[in-house]
């Protein structure tokens, strides 16, 4: 734990001169051995200018460039004053936008020391890196030019839902944007700590000036995501800096001018006045949050934006970087004080109060571990710690309307049981996420499944599957899971695109083949209320590894739509010429299955003929074969799916892959919901 101390005496004077053993440091109240030492001073002129430092992702490319080492990092920023100048153009309106930008632009012109070292981060509709750490001022002019009044997306907080004391616009709704007010928020706080950790290994203190217009906390909702952030910059050693850039503000009765009248009597009883006055403290509550609880300071209800800067360099021209091991190893995410003191009389000291200390996953709280899956929903990289596997297909319903059914599996093995009554239990957090072609979310799945049974050997050599589905029109999406075992927190993702095909020109209309070998008895849940898979009080679990033993039977269940009728001339249809379309004997469909190793057919199946559409409420016909694997010996194969509309004279081969094993294959334990 790093640890800036400022010592100054009683004319504000900072202290030199000091060692290690003129400090004690207690963490809750405990001692502890001071590690590493070490002065930074700022004021000394350093010998060269650094045209550009490269600590954060590219600005171009977003790609991270190496870390240097702690000790390459140690030696570049010696005796430096490393700020971010943080535009949050997602929080501030066009004139904010501009006093922010002409702050910054007389900070460069006229208070940045030789010692600075100065990078530009935007967030807007993504994070950027606008400019890397450097001390040449033209390239960071250069990229405060590009912000205009009109580069931003700066907004209002949206509305919470009721009419009392808002403007009345004449609009006869007025919606509820609470859920993306949260929402919103997360993101500001995630940029704050992508920019942290990817300091993390920088040792000297960093000064982050944050650039906004306030961030509105919506109660408990927004809370673990600000601990995250705040717990992100204490141990990056990095203070943040807030500036309300709405400076200082006039609250007026009834509203300003230019909105309109306030609905309801809000205006009258100065409920209005009062709640402006609530929501304005509220969004500055959380910049004093981030700033107090990471050794910054928060410059609000002011109009002279250049103290900020006079602030950042006064805390950083000169401290003692302590270094500390916590004697505390439990990694149960308490809050832990820092108390430091020194053997000097008549000193003030300025240091951080205190950190979250780090949590396990046993010790994580539920929004902890809730923000946990969501994050790794969100992240462009594989979680790999627990295997998962993916299978999906589809089935038509009516139109262009396909269920999809989803299976993932994750291998028994890795599961870990503990053990309770009689029973050896376990649980999975599952959670998903679909995107159209836009990458738009379409749908979301959330679930927990539960495990129990009589001994965890059970399912040592067997899979656990999850199954579940969804209606989707044809067209291309992307697909990302991610399941977690919820024993050591282990978390795997799986993510692929699919194609729901059009198949309306499609002369033979056909399903996905699904493989299969168990079937069971299906509850009744909603989501599975038109799978084609479930039917009858049963349920065909599909096998996606395609991996069956010799001893096993393999099930075939595929559908054909719309199968084509036997034209039939008038004259021979007699008083038959209104009989419906859907005539039983209108269709002639046959289907088998054969089996190839190379070129060598190894085995085929009896063919299999249909007369009647057996789902005729969906216009299709259903197969459903069963091939017993006896007859053939372990190894890989071919299998192909014969099917044949003679009355349409059209036909199709789909091909699969699968292995029979000797011994008994890895089999499937239904996971409970």
């Amino acid at each position: 734990m790093l640890v800036n101390v400022t010592v100054r005496d009683r004319e504000g004077k900072f202290v030199p001169g000091l060692k290690p053993e003129n400090f004690t440091i207690l963490e809750d109240n405990k001692p502890q051995k001071i590690v590493s030492f070490d002065v930074e001073n700022v004021d000394k002129l350093p010998a060269l200018d650094v045209a550009q430092a490269k600590p954060l992702p590219d600005a171009a490319t977003g790609e991270s460039k190496p870390a240097l080492s702690a000790t390459d990092a140690a030696a570049q920023f010696k005796d430096r004053r490393l700020i971010i100048l943080f535009f949050d153009l997602s929080a501030m309106e066009p004139d904010e936008i501009d006093h922010a930008v002409t702050s910054a632009e007389h900070y460069l012109d006229a208070q940045m020391a030789p010692a600075d070292l100065v990078s530009i981060v935007s967030l807007g509709s993504s994070l950027l890196v606008n400019q890397d750490f450097t001390t040449d001022r033209t390239l960071l002019k250069k990229q405060l030019d590009e912000f205009s009044s009109g580069s931003g997306q700066g907004f209002e907080e949206g509305t919470t839902g009721t009419t009392e004391g808002t403007p009345d616009t004449g609009q006869p709704f007025t919606a509820d944007d609470t859920e993306y007010n949260i929402f919103n928020t997360d993101r500001r706080l995630e940029a704050l700590r992508s920019v942290a950790e990817k300091l993390a290994y920088v040792q000297q203190k960093k000064s982050l000036i944050y650039f906004s217009s306030g961030m509105d906390r919506t109660g408990i909702e927004n809370q673990s995501e600000l601990r995250a952030a705040v717990n992100a910059a204490v141990r990056s050693n990095l203070a943040i800096y807030t500036m309300d850039m709405r400076g200082l503000q006039a609250l007026v009765a009834g509203g300003e001018a230019q909105n309109a009248s306030l609905r309801g009597v809000s205006a009258y009883s100065g409920q209005s006045t009062l709640n402006a006055l609530n929501s304005n403290f509220t969004t500055q509550e959380t910049l004093v949050t981030l700033a107090s609880d990471t050794g910054g300071r928060a410059f609000l209800d002011s109009n002279d934006f250049s103290k900020i800067f006079t602030g950042v360099q006064q805390d950083t021209s000169t401290y003692y970087l302590i270094g500390y091991h916590s004697t505390n190893l439990a990694r149960d995410g308490r809050y832990r004080r820092i108390v430091v003191k020194s053997s000097v009389p008549g000193v003030k000291i300025d240091y951080r109060r205190g950190y979250y200390a780090p949590a396990d996953y046993q010790h994580a709280t539920k929004d902890d571990r809730e923000r946990q899956l969501e994050e790794e929903l969100a992240s462009e990289l594989p979680a790999t710690d627990l295997p998962l596997y993916l299978g999906v297909s589809y089935f038509r319903l009516e139109g262009n309307k396909f269920f999809v059914p989803i299976s993932l599996v994750v291998p028994g093995s890795q599961i870990p049981f503990v053990r309770s009554s009689d029973h050896d239990k376990a649980t999975l957090d599952v959670i998903g996420m679909v995107l159209d072609n836009q990458h738009h979310p379409l749908n979301r799945i959330r679930d927990t499944v539960k495990l129990a049974v009589s001994t965890s050997t059970e399912v040592q050599t067997k899979n656990v599957q999850y199954d579940t589905g969804m209606s989707l029109l044809s067209g291309k999406y992307h697909l990302k899971f991610v399941v977690r075992e919820n024993q050591t927190g282990r978390m795997g993702s799986f993510e692929t695109d699919i194609e729901v095909p059009e198949l309306k020109a499609q002369p033979l209309k056909m399903s996905s083949v699904v493989l299969a070998s168990q079937i069971q008895g299906a509850k009744v849940k909603k989501s599975q209320d038109l799978n084609p898979l479930v039917h009858g009080g049963s349920e065909i679990i599909p096998n996606i590894t395609h991996v069956f033993s010799a001893t096993q039977h393999l099930l075939l269940y595929y559908e054909v739509y719309d199968p084509a009728r036997p034209a039939v001339a008038d004259s021979a249809r007699g008083t038959d010429s209104g009989r419906n379309k859907d005539d039983k004997t209108g269709i002639r469909l046959l289907s088998n299955v054969a089996f190839f190793q190379g070129k060598v057919k190894a085995y085929e199946s009896s063919l299999m003929e249909l007369t009647e559409l057996n789902a005729r409420e969906r216009k299709a016909a259903v197969f459903q074969l069963d091939v017993p694997l006896t007859s053939l010996r372990p190894g890989f194969y071919t299998c192909q799916v014969n099917v044949i509309d003679d009355a349409g004279g059209h036909f199709l081969f789909p091909r699969l892959a699968l292995l029979i094993r000797q011994e008994a294959p890895t089999g499937a334990v239904k996971a409970t919901q």
